[in-house]
């Protein structure tokens, strides 16, 4: 399947030059929770100057396709967070329905996509991170995983910012990991080594046809909140431990249906997916930079 006709990022196996350490160096002192937790308050006014003011010049400055929004019109939002957690219209987002397909989860940019080896994972040329960091130092996740496949998709300011499931899943553990709120942007991502495994992040593990499945749902600076259909809100509050929930034992167990609705950021990220080893091969089209949609074929699954 042919990439979307979209404006990419530029690739992130680029190496990181002068301007991205310049630009990632100028957040560290940065007080990001303070930042975000401001955010987060702002997006949520429904003070009707503000809010639409606020949406008018997000669209105009960013770009945003409104044709696509179940709602085109700003006005028809009580807050900024309602715009920017929009629905799409129907049918705006059909899904790959070949035998075996795994879709897309959300709209953005490829950032890496491959094999994890053992536990590193490719974050950009030059930087890889740990696997068992990423999820929360959890060995019995990380051995779940550990050479399997994975693929980093940055989602940016313009884009759709609801998270869909690749395939059907039943939900068995989610874990919160506080952390750093870096930018997770193409230039921050080549030049803050180990930024996903420091930033904070939501993981959810899922089983599925093609065996275990993680959605790893990773937080940046102005990213105020990340929720999930079956918790909401999942941070704020930050913390400052590792929080986990399991559901294995449920007694009503969460089946999500391939393309539905998983979660959400409020204000833009990066979805990480993992698949244990054999479990998935990568679409062609699914390689750094390329600008993909949710619903668009990832992948298969192995047979």
């Amino acid at each position: 399947m042919s990439s979307p006709s979209r404006r990419a990022g530029p690739p992130a196996d680029k190496g990181a030059g002068l301007l991205d350490y310049l630009a990632a160096f100028a957040q560290y002192p940065l007080p990001t929770h303070a930042i975000s937790r401001l955010v987060h308050a702002l997006t949520r006014s429904r003070v009707r100057w503000l809010k639409d003011m606020l949406i008018r010049r997000f669209i105009a400055h960013f770009g945003v396709d409104m044709n696509e929004a179940q709602h085109s019109e700003p006005s028809a939002y009580p807050d900024f967070n309602s715009f920017f957690t929009r629905a799409l219209k129907s049918g705006c987002r059909p899904l790959a329905s070949g035998r075996g397909e795994l879709i897309c989860p959300v709209d953005g940019t490829v950032s890496q996509v491959g094999h994890i080896e053992s536990d590193s994972l490719l974050q950009a040329k030059g930087h890889y991170y740990s696997l068992q960091t990423l999820l929360g130092g959890s060995r019995e996740l990380a051995d779940t995983f550990a050479n399997g496949e994975f693929a980093t998709l940055y989602l940016s300011p313009r884009d759709y910012h609801r998270i869909h499931m690749p395939l059907e899943g039943r939900l068995r553990q989610m874990v919160h990991v506080p952390g750093r709120l870096f930018s997770v942007n193409p230039r921050t991502t080549r030049a803050v080594p180990r930024l996903f495994a420091r930033n904070e992040r939501v993981v959810t593990v899922f089983d599925t046809a093609a065996g275990p499945i993680a959605l790893v749902l990773v937080g940046a600076i102005n990213v105020a909140s990340i929720e999930t259909i079956w918790h909401g809100e999942v941070t704020p509050p930050a913390g400052r431990s590792v929080r986990t929930w399991r559901y294995e034992d449920a007694a009503a167990p969460l089946v999500l249906e391939r393309g539905q609705e998983m979660g959400r950021f409020n204000m833009g990220s990066t979805v990480i997916v993992l698949f244990a080893p054999g479990a998935a091969a990568w679409d062609r089209a699914i390689h750094p930079g390329a600008p993909v949609r949710m619903g668009q074929r990832l992948g298969r699954q192995r047979d």
